[in-house]
């Protein structure tokens, strides 16, 4: 994923974090946050177009970040658009149909890279061969969380089974 970091809503269910603690392993950047709340919106939004300002003031995403990151999810044929004073955006596919990994892949490219290559295609030397092993299986887990959850699954607030088992693990929340 990314490198840059986006700020993050609190809800008042969550955990305080300590301020300046973030997980340095992954990062999912402003550009892939943004679509994914994007997304969101517009599933929420049910049928219809909905304007880029609307979505820009919903998620308090700059417009013209907003703008780009849409015709990246557009190009992607996740979000679909038309000009005009009826015009705007709404989802290509039912909400429950695009996943969270297809939105991050759509604007940042593969979930996991190392120095941006495939884990895959990755080839150490030495002490250091397992590691290739590591980062595929670290790309596994992130896929089996991205791909689990769906744009619907946000918007309705009611996450999968796989994503409520991992953060009721107290260890989950704890910054390392």
């Amino acid at each position: 994923m990314g490198a840059a970091t986006a700020p993050t809503r609190a809800k008042a269910s969550s955990p305080a974090r300590p301020p300046g603690r973030d997980n340095a392993a992954v990062r999912l950047s402003a550009k892939a946050d943004y679509a994914i709340r994007a997304a969101v919106e517009l599933a929420a939004a049910g049928d219809g177009p909905i304007k880029a300002e609307r979505l820009s003031q919903a998620q308090s995403i700059p417009l013209r970040f907003l703008e780009h990151i849409l015709l990246d999810l557009k190009h992607a044929g996740i979000v679909a658009s038309q000009r005009g004073a009826e015009g705007g955006y709404w989802l290509a596919r039912g909400p429950a149909e695009v996943t969270l990994a297809a939105i991050i892949r759509a604007v940042e490219g593969p979930l996991a890279n190392v120095r941006g290559v495939r884990p895959e295609e990755l080839d150490y030397e030495g002490n250091a061969q397992p590691l290739r092993d590591v980062f595929v299986a670290l790309r596994a887990n992130v896929r089996a969380v991205l791909e689990a959850v769906t744009v619907a699954d946000v918007a309705a607030g009611d996450l999968p089974d796989v994503v409520r088992e991992l953060v009721r693990e107290r260890d989950a929340w704890a910054p390392h």
